[in-house]
């Protein structure tokens, strides 16, 4: 089983990847003109907000100071740092590639996570929200494809 200390950092680097999704999304929502994308990425954004909750939840509940933010550099490390200049540009093509470099980090920030040897309520949250990135990463994947941005 992975220590306390070891779980809370599981657990707040993934609170990272939610934030930065959350802030990724929003950005991205804010930036589109379409509609349907505008909602999409409104509805992804708070979702990542409300699963950053319960991660705080979690790491408080072991005793750990949660993390608040995302940050630059995780940012960067984790796909969302160029969202902006997607959205600068109103190209809703290249905002759906910089959304969906976004998710291949979450996706892979959730297996390396789901690696560890975490406690059965800890994994729990961490399966059910795994679920829900993955639905929406193949989603983002999809209009992707549709779009041409991918190409």
């Amino acid at each position: 089983m992975a220590s306390n200390e070891e779980v809370i950092s599981t657990l707040n680097n993934l609170i990272e990847t939610c934030k930065d999704g959350q802030n990724g999304f929003q950005t991205a929502a804010d930036g589109t003109g379409n509609g349907e994308l505008k909602t999409l990425f409104h509805t992804y954004s708070q979702q990542r907000a409300k699963f950053a909750g319960e991660l705080q939840d979690e790491v408080r509940h072991l005793g750990g100071d949660p993390e608040q933010t995302g940050s630059v550099a995780a940012a960067l490390h984790r796909g969302w740092i160029d969202i902006k200049s997607a959205v600068t540009g109103k190209d809703d093509a290249a905002i759906i590639n910089e959304c969906e470099r976004g998710e291949d980090s979450a996706v892979s920030n959730y297996k390396e996570a789901l690696d560890t040897d975490l406690p059965a309520n800890v994994r729990t949250v961490i399966e059910r929200h795994f679920g829900q990135v993955k639905e929406a990463h193949d989603r983002i994947r999809n209009l992707q494809k549709a779009s041409g941005a991918g190409a």
